[in-house]
């Protein structure tokens, strides 16, 4: 059975920094890309960031860019999303998401129960 489970997040302050973890199983981690999302209440499920099956590149939401990281290890079956130069307005439950390919598009497969990031001072 296909599971997502995250992991790290928690209370940061404006300029702080969170590392989450999403470890994978029940299906081949190599095989397809993965994603974060963030959610907040009334909106849908925002795409964040994403990384092609095999490490080799990444992409970010301009809302993102230059302050977030994705980055995986398919060996540990592990995704990772370093947080730096955190806003309030990234307050919100991320999820760590498969996609359908190895390339992110941005349109989930799956996704995990997600993790609560709250940014406030």
């Amino acid at each position: 059975q296909e599971q997502l489970l995250e992991s790290g997040g928690g209370l940061a302050q404006p300029g702080g920094s969170l590392r989450l973890s999403c470890v994978a199983s029940g299906f081949t981690l190599s095989e397809f890309a993965m994603s974060w999302g963030r959610q907040v209440p009334g909106k849908g499920l925002e795409w964040i960031a994403g990384i092609w099956h095999d490490g080799r590149a990444t992409k970010y939401a301009d809302s993102v860019k230059g302050r977030f990281t994705i980055s995986r290890d398919n060996a540990k079956n592990m995704l990772y999303l370093q947080m730096n130069n955190l806003k309030f307005e990234d307050t919100g439950l991320y999820v760590c998401a498969r996609e359908h390919g190895v390339e992110p598009d941005e349109d989930f497969a799956s996704w995990g129960r997600g993790t609560q990031v709250t940014v406030s001072a």
